[in-house]
């Protein structure tokens, strides 16, 4: 995550929200296209780069901190203040001990937690993941239409400086294409090709052009995990002013093979006061982050789901946001 998606993904602290962003990108021949997770009118909101500290890895958790969690029960949990519910959930995930509770045991479990401890053990995650690699199932509804297909892409994402690499994978839509976007060579465009035939095509295009967005209702710049989460924070900020303190639903799905705890939302007017009607994401088990996003406009259709899987904390090196890198084909 909501337009990620649904994903409504915030603040819970007394300091500025942080935004990263999220939008994967389509390409046809003549006209290249970005897949994503914010519509134009939240675009613009959610541009601004995050602030937040942190490095590509998870910051290990202390022996104490450790130690105390460890000594928890699930049961006991609810009665701890928000910082040790966030350490303890942290050390559960970590260790494995969420990912093999029962799903009733998980329900209960995030039922029973206090308001504010998701939002922050989510910031862990905008600490932790800067410079990172993963697997994107995408689909939307673009002017009414729903893609039957989803694309499925190869992402590399780095956030300071933003840069992107994707690749459209073979059991996708568009499959063989490519997209290459760098702030620091060209803020406002991307280099990409289409796959098939026409794959020695590469032509750069600006990002908001009327061709980059003929498929999609974003850009590339989305195109990240931190998004999601910023988007939630920044969500869940409205529905507190509302009065809406909870989700309507939590339970365990599973997307794409991937287990998770879904957190339902339902907003009292749906849009354009926010980003979707109904906003549904999917908490990873074993890393602070939304694995899952899925939105719902004022009818009630489905409007844009994204799942995020094999996420892995890299270093990368200068060519990989390079188009003369060997390995790829522009």
């Amino acid at each position: 995550m909501q337009r990620v998606a649904p994903l409504p993904v915030r603040p819970v602290r007394a300091t500025p929200v942080r935004f990263a962003t999220l939008r994967d990108t389509v390409l046809t021949l003549a006209m290249i296209t970005a897949v994503g997770l914010v519509s134009p009118v939240h675009a613009q909101e959610a541009s601004a780069p995050s602030t937040s500290p942190g490095a590509a890895t998870s910051a290990p958790m202390s022996s104490d901190t450790a130690s105390d969690a460890a000594a928890i029960s699930a049961s006991q949990v609810a009665s701890l203040p928000v910082e040790r519910q966030v350490a303890w959930l942290d050390h559960a995930a970590h260790t494995g001990e969420l990912a093999k509770m029962s799903d009733t045991q998980l329900v209960d479990l995030f039922q029973s937690l206090a308001p504010d401890t998701l939002p922050h053990y989510m910031e862990l995650g905008l600490q932790r993941y800067k410079e990172y690699q993963f697997d994107l199932y995408s689909q939307q509804r673009i002017h009414g239409a729903w893609q039957d297909q989803a694309a499925h892409m190869s992402v590399r994402y780095r956030e300071d400086p933003r840069q992107v690499y994707v690749k459209w994978l073979p059991d996708g839509r568009n499959a063989g294409q490519e997209m290459i976007y760098d702030e620091q060579k060209n803020a406002k465009e991307l280099y990409a090709h289409q796959g098939g035939t026409f794959s020695f095509v590469s032509v750069w295009t600006p990002i908001d052009s009327g061709r980059a967005v003929a498929q999609s209702n974003h850009t590339v710049r989305e195109l990240s995990l931190g998004y999601v989460t910023e988007l939630y924070l920044t969500e869940l900020k409205k529905y507190r002013a509302a009065g809406v303190d909870k989700p309507i639903k939590i339970e365990v799905l599973t997307d794409h093979g991937e287990r998770v705890v879904a957190f339902t939302w339902e907003t009292p007017t749906g849009q354009p006061d926010y980003y979707a009607k109904k906003s549904r994401l999917g908490l990873n088990l074993s890393h602070p982050y939304f694995s899952t996003s899925d939105s719902w406009d004022n009818n009630g259709t489905l409007f844009e789901k994204f799942t995020f899987l094999n996420v892995k904390p890299e270093h990368f090196d200068a060519l990989t946001f390079d188009p003369k890198n060997p390995d790829y084909k522009f």
